[in-house]
């Protein structure tokens, strides 16, 4: 009987654990696997052979982990390059030292590239003995082929609440006022459309439209005349037409080469503030807090991101099933209902999943019911949380133990 590992990397969520814990249960339930190892700080740490020991993870410990923000196994940027061959030799030889015949990697984009780099590596090279698994989590929810990402529905579901309670505070005054809030999303606008759930954006600014300034402020100024206030919802990665983000700064990147966003709402702030649009302007910054308020999950969200794992376990009995990833199918059924899936990893690295063209509202007036309809399912149902002391109880993190 060969031992498995499991390893986080990129952003965290605040589900991703869940799909630990649904690894860690389902070894427990059918042990497959002599030991769990959890990898800690992704494919960095594992090449450092820095494991802990999952495999008698009590029920409690399971259900607190379920509930546990962040990555508790700490998590990693670190890009495993096709033409560093170091990084694959030693690679190798540690998943044969500690007899890891399966690695599951919990992540996005770039994770599922690892995934697929690892198993056509070993098919080059005649490396028989481990597979490669990989489980889709992501705040962005921009992963092509599965339905959506374990991650994204309780981020939607903060979003939401935000807009709403935040909407709530800037209309108790009578002065003339526009709130923007500002949300993550490289690439894809579907954090900033969650916000629509809560029935009060005045003007979307998403990453699939291209960022027409007049246009912009026009809406602004027509939304301020009737309403004496306009709340603005913009993702970081709103763009101009030559590509470049309206964000005031940009910093050089993080370690997949990707550029790291944050200014967009106060770039907005400064455009609706000289033109004249209107007199004040608040900016709300999600930053961070969008994608480890825990106490906002999604009972939906945390409930897949359980189950993914177990289906990835279950479906790693095949010694065939590598270079794969586990992804979510949505049934054309009256009830929402999921079922689980496999994908190649080739089909969803390198490659992003945008909030479709017919689904955004022109002149920046949201999304249409269609979206809504999408998104709505994923915000479902509250867990119930533990806590002490009138805090949640949280998984101290595996790498400061």
């Amino acid at each position: 009987m060969g031992n498995c590992l499991v390893a986080q990397s990129g952003g965290p969520t605040s589900v991703i654990n869940a799909t630990v814990a649904g690894v860690v249960k389902a070894n427990q339930l059918n042990p497959i696997y002599e030991t769990v190892y959890g990898g800690l700080h992704g494919i960095e740490g594992i090449l450092q052979e820095r494991f802990v020991d999952l495999t008698n993870m009590t029920e409690e410990e399971n259900r607190i982990l379920r509930q546990t923000p962040s990555s508790a196994l700490g998590s990693c940027r670190y890009k495993l390059k096709r033409d560093n061959i170091a990084d694959f030799e030693k690679l190798f030889e540690i998943l044969k030292k500690y007899n890891i015949t399966t690695m599951f990697y919990t992540g996005g984009n770039d994770s599922m590239d690892t995934v697929l780099a690892l198993s056509e590596y070993a098919e080059k090279h005649g490396i028989t003995g481990h597979q490669f698994v990989g489980c889709p989590k992501t705040v962005d929810n921009d992963l092509v082929v599965t339905d959506h990402c374990p991650g994204y529905g309780s981020a939607a579901k903060f979003i939401a609440n935000t807009t709403l309670q935040t909407w709530l505070d800037v209309n108790v005054y009578t002065r003339e006022e526009v709130f923007v809030l500002e949300t993550m999303g490289r690439d894809a606008g579907w954090l900033a459309a969650s916000a629509c759930l809560s029935g009060k954006v005045d003007v979307l600014v998403l990453p699939e439209v291209v960022f027409d300034k007049e246009l912009f402020l026009e809406q602004v100024r027509k939304c301020v005349a009737e309403k004496n206030k306009c709340y603005v919802v913009v993702s970081e990665g709103a763009r101009f037409a030559d590509g470049t983000y309206i964000a005031a700064a940009e910093s050089k990147g993080d370690g997949f080469g990707h550029a790291v966003l944050g200014g967009a709402g106060h770039a907005v702030k400064e455009m609706i503030l000289s033109s004249g649009a209107a007199k004040r302007v608040k900016v709300q910054d999600l930053s961070t807090a969008q994608r480890c308020h825990a106490t906002d999950q999604s009972l939906t969200d945390v409930e897949e991101s359980f189950r993914l794992g177990m289906s990835a376990h279950m479906r790693s009995q095949d010694p065939t099933f590598t270079g794969m990833m586990v992804g979510l199918k949505r049934l054309d059924t009256p009830k929402y209902e999921v079922e689980f899936v496999a994908v190649p990893a080739g089909e969803v690295a390198n490659n992003v999943k945008n909030v479709p063209a017919e689904w955004i509202l022109p002149n920046y007036a949201g999304v249409t019911q269609e979206a809504l309809d999408y998104m709505r399912p994923l915000v479902e149902g509250q867990p119930v949380i533990e806590y002490e002391n009138g805090l949640p109880k949280y998984t101290t993190p595996f790498q400061y133990r």
